[in-house]
């Protein structure tokens, strides 16, 4: 028969169950693993998968461990409270010292506001003599726009001569008669009168060339007058001289227009231009009244 005897299946598994002195227990967590400086919750969790233990112990392990730190804390606390109630009390000489501070603190906030005020100051300098160079630069603007509109107006009353000859009707020598440059053709003095009709007055012709370069600098003195301002007192000084000149250049432009209807087969050309030079001074009211009063 066999000497061996084998027990019955639930004495075995008792025996199991109550024998375990062989199991690798895992060690306690400690604090010195959550004091690390680089210390990563995710790190540290990966690190315990040796330690044969379920999740559920761990978290019951770490709750133990926070309910044991807190306990801890709390009787820190309470230990030091009466020294913290009392250090405020133990504190002497801070009110002086406090004052100091508080006194340095306001005096360099008047520097700082005087400093602030100054800068203000010169400031508001600086904008009342940049204000004062814009007008004085617009005064001389002005100004010399003014010499300018009086140099003109001279030179064309020299050109006209305006006031030179008062009694004698102002007229351009035939010998100094130009071409008439992007108006006429370029033909002789001869061939113009020749144009002219047997009998009619021997005045001297009007040179387009003159009239126009006359217009021109009449349209500059009016635009001028314009940027400056018409109601400045010089200029409303200038206006009987201003309307001289265009009451001349009128008389010039009848003249012309009057010569023109004379002047042959060239006579719609001619007469094209002079009517040109109407619009150019801006003077299309007078251009009709002089058609209609011309003698053809």
């Amino acid at each position: 028969m066999n000497r061996f005897r084998f027990g019955d299946s639930e004495e075995s598994a008792s025996d199991l169950d109550d024998d375990t002195s062989d199991l690798p227990f895992p060690e306690p967590l400690t604090r010195s693993s959550f004091l690390a400086p680089d210390f990563e919750p995710a790190n540290y969790l990966s690190s315990l998968t040796n330690r044969h233990q379920s999740l559920e112990d761990l978290r019951q392990e770490l709750r133990n461990l926070d309910q044991l730190l807190s306990r801890e804390l709390l009787d820190l606390v309470n230990e030091n409270y009466g020294d913290f109630l009392s250090l405020g009390s133990a504190l002497q000489g801070g009110e002086e010292k406090v004052e100091q501070v508080r006194v340095g603190l306001l005096s360099f906030q008047r520097e700082v506001q005087a400093i602030r005020d100054k800068v203000e100051a010169r400031q508001s300098d600086m904008e009342q003599l940049l204000n004062e160079k814009r007008r004085l630069r617009g005064h001389a603007n002005i100004a010399q726009a003014l010499l300018d509109f009086a140099e003109r107006v001279e030179e064309l009353e020299k050109r006209l001569m305006i006031g030179d000859a008062p009694t004698q009707h102002r007229r351009e020598s035939v010998e100094g008669f130009d071409t008439d440059s992007d108006l006429l053709d370029s033909e002789s003095e001869e061939s113009d009168e020749e144009d002219l009709p047997a009998g009619s007055p021997a005045a001297p012709l009007v040179s387009l060339r003159r009239l126009e370069n006359h217009i021109q600098k009449y349209v500059y003195l009016t635009r001028l007058a314009s940027r400056i301002g018409v109601d400045h007192p010089f200029l409303l000084n200038q206006q009987p001289r201003l309307a001289k000149i265009r009451a001349t250049v009128l008389v010039d432009l009848k003249t012309a227009l009057e010569q023109a209807s004379h002047a042959g087969e060239r006579r719609d050309t001619k007469t094209l231009a002079v009517l040109r030079l109407y619009k150019l001074m801006g003077e299309d009211t007078s251009a009709v009244t002089a058609l209609k009063n011309l003698k053809i």
